[in-house]
């Protein structure tokens, strides 16, 4: 089966000013087109072009909770390493000491 772009040997040039060239780049990152040839092709012929849809309220919800995913992971962190000091102690002063700091993350975490 032959490539479909196989037998494209013409170049055209088209110069376009500064201002053209960015709506032009704005609406290629838009859509779903690899490369921005294609996108001006499926303009020049017409074909329909599918655009992406970005709902900003998702995306603060995303990046909420990412930054919820890595406090979780650092509470994590700080669990295993009581843990393993825990099983290492020689002192229960030591001891109380993990322990507290462990209740001060703990309720820092759940008063966010």
């Amino acid at each position: 089966m032959k490539r479909e772009n196989s037998n494209r040997t013409r170049i055209v040039g088209l110069r376009l000013t500064s201002l053209e060239y960015a709506e032009l780049e704005k609406r290629f990152r838009a859509s779903t087109c690899p490369k921005l040839s294609d996108h001006i092709r499926n303009h020049l012929f017409n074909k329909s072009i599918v655009t992406t849809y970005r709902n900003a309220s998702f995306d603060d919800y995303i990046e909420e909770t990412m930054t919820r995913n890595n406090e979780l992971n650092s509470i994590g962190n700080n669990i295993n390493q009581i843990a393993k000091k825990m099983n290492s102690f020689k002192a229960i002063s030591e001891f109380k000491t993990q322990v507290f700091w462990f209740e001060v993350d703990k309720k820092s975490y759940s008063k966010k």
